[in-house]
């Protein structure tokens, strides 16, 4: 018998801006709450304090179970298992986790960027893992935060709507059900190529990042979406966006815009991209970067745009604005961002044509070249 409600035990898998929120706002709801890092320093100032300090649109203490450096005392125990790490880190979780997971548990990729689930899935399966847990994944992190410091956290705000979907999309009502409590605003989506697809991070960080190389290295202040969402480059990332939708509706999923998701995620709206985000409060204060060399590309570009474009180029959908910013990407910061990507083989749907990857998704089954 499944475990819900506040007798629901969590291991939250990430001890970074969204871990520590994730962990605190849990603990502070009534949750049972182990956190994992690797960071030695961030787990002892977590066990020290004895939870995390919440502050912002969230304020209060939230007490947790412990938290820890090995995987073996965090995730055999737990009823869900939330993966709040970067996603450059999702391969190597997988495969950590792979021996000590346990029939019936749920595991979230929090968020999954695009196709997180799918590579998970692949390395589980890999890795030889037998057990038969519900793997799912979300399209965004449900908070705008950050931690300056171990065990302190800040909460700029929390998005009024998000969406999960399991692999195979046959299991999201049991996702939902141990996740509809601590988080009402999050809705299933049809499936993981939905949620990939909705992946915003993919639109709103890497070509702003490169557009605004000139400020990044000045080493001035500046205000990431504030400042750096100018005219042109929201007029830019709307047409990247264009071809993101295109993509979805060839896999016969249906996706908000931009410009919409903002006004249903934060109530931001605006007549076109640039005023939805200066009307977006919980980005007021967040900084600029100041290398590039930041994860808005290293992260966001390889596990965000690079199985969109794979993924585009395969159903013959034109995608002349997400190839640029993947090979400007490539170029300025002289590596290798595609075959070090989610590539369709890493994502487990190398050989599938359309049909076969909504079924796949769907369903669980493989067809042939799967």
């Amino acid at each position: 018998m499944q475990t819900t409600g506040k007798k629901c035990r969590w291991a939250i898998l990430g001890g970074g801006n969204g871990g520590q929120s994730a962990a605190g706002h849990l603990a502070l709801m009534g949750y049972p709450v182990i956190l994992y890092d690797i960071f030695e320093e961030t787990v002892a100032a977590i066990n020290c304090e004895g939870g995390i300090h919440l502050s912002g649109v969230v304020e209060g203490f939230g007490e947790l179970q412990g938290a820890t450096t090995k995987l073996e005392h965090a995730v055999p125990t737990a009823d869900v298992v939330m993966v709040i790490t970067p996603a450059l880190a999702h391969a190597e979780i997988a495969r950590g986790c792979a021996p000590l997971l346990r029939d019936g548990q749920v595991v979230v990729l929090h968020p999954g960027a695009t196709g997180g689930a799918l590579e998970f899935a692949q390395v589980l399966r890999e890795s030889g893992c037998r057990a038969e847990v519900s793997l799912a994944e979300t399209n965004s992190l449900i908070y705008a935060c950050r931690s300056t410091r171990p065990a302190h956290a800040t909460i700029y705000g929390i998005k009024h709507d998000l969406k999960v979907a399991a692999l195979p999309a046959r299991d999201n009502e049991r996702v939902l059900s141990f996740l509809a409590d601590p988080f009402p605003q999050i809705k299933a989506a049809r499936n993981v190529l939905e949620t990939s697809l909705a992946n915003p991070n993919a639109m709103m960080h890497p070509a702003p990042t490169l557009l605004n190389t000139g400020r990044i290295e000045s080493d001035q202040s500046w205000l990431y979406y504030w400042d750096g969402i100018t005219p042109s480059i929201a007029r830019f990332v709307s047409a990247m966006d264009a071809e993101r939708l295109a993509i979805a509706r060839a896999l016969d999923v249906h996706l908000p815009s931009i410009l919409d998701w903002y006004g249903q995620a934060y109530g931001a709206h605006g007549k076109d991209l640039k005023e939805a985000v200066r009307n977006n409060s919980a980005y007021a204060d967040i900084q600029g970067q100041h290398s590039l060399e930041t994860r808005y590309l290293l992260e966001d570009v390889p596990l965000g745009l690079v199985p969109m474009l794979a993924l585009g180029e395969a159903l013959g959908v034109r995608v002349p604005h997400l190839r640029t910013i993947v090979d400007l990407a490539q170029l300025l910061l002289q590596k290798d961002l595609t075959s070090t990507g989610r590539t369709l083989k890493r994502l487990g749907l190398e050989g599938m044509d359309r049909d076969q990857i909504v079924r796949f998704v769907e369903t669980g089954e493989r067809g042939a070249g799967g």
